[in-house]
Formats: C-alpha cells, structure tokens, sequence
C-alpha cells in the first residue's frame, strides 16, 4: 500500500537536502518553501518533514537516501513533477542555483528517471 504521508516526508527530506547543498538554508530558501507549499493539500506535511530534519541538523546525505528508498518504494507518481519543480524554485530562490544544488538536483532527476525505467520494464509496459 502507498502511503501518501510517508511520500510528503519524503518531499520534506529532499527539500531540505537540497536547501542545505551550499552548506546553509537561506532565508530566501524558507521564504520560497512556505510560499509554494502553502497552497498544497499536503504542504503542511511536507514543510514538517522539511522543519524536523532542520530542527535536527541531519545528515543531508541521509536525508536524501532515506526520501529515495521511499520513493523507490512508493512508485511512480504524478506529484513527482511538483516535487521537481518545487527543488527547482527553492535551489533558484537564493542567488541562484550554485553548482553544489545543481548536483543535488541531477541526481534526483536521474534516480527518479532510473525508477520509472525499472517500473516500466518490471510491469512490461515498454
């Protein structure tokens, strides 16, 4: 079964991997995650997930495998658009997207791709 709020503390883990690329979270970061998330059903969700692993200073590499073992978990999903889109903002919201948030981004993109692919050829849908 797949379970929609593990998937948002996901969202949350690799939101804040990706605001902490560069080394720090700027507040231009906070302001573009509550901006974006406030209009979500499950932004709440997300922004706590994100809120936790801030407030605990984890690992951000940890962060990132533990959202992507649920991701490859969960399966392939429409919101995973969003998810890529709302990175994409937060990485630009300061300064722009510095080389470290960039590598942080690709890598998601090319995990998620890598998944779909598995999903696809397990199912036989290609």
């Amino acid at each position: 079964m797949k379970s929609r709020a593990r998937l948002y503390d996901a969202f949350g883990e690799l939101i804040y991997t990706v605001s902490l690329a560069d080394g720090m979270i700027q507040p231009e970061e906070l302001d573009k995650i509550h901006e974006v998330l406030m209009n979500h059903p499950w932004g709440q969700e997300i922004k706590w997930s994100f809120n936790y692993e801030a407030r605990k200073k984890n690992n951000p590499k940890e962060a990132y495998e533990k959202a992507l073992q649920v991701l490859k978990e969960h399966g392939p999903d429409e919101e995973y658009v969003f998810l890529v889109d709302i990175l994409e903002q937060i990485a630009e919201a300061s300064n722009g997207i510095v080389p470290e948030e960039r590598r942080v981004l690709n890598q998601v993109q090319d995990n998620l791709r890598g998944q779909f692919m598995l999903y696809l050829d397990d199912n036989d849908l290609i």
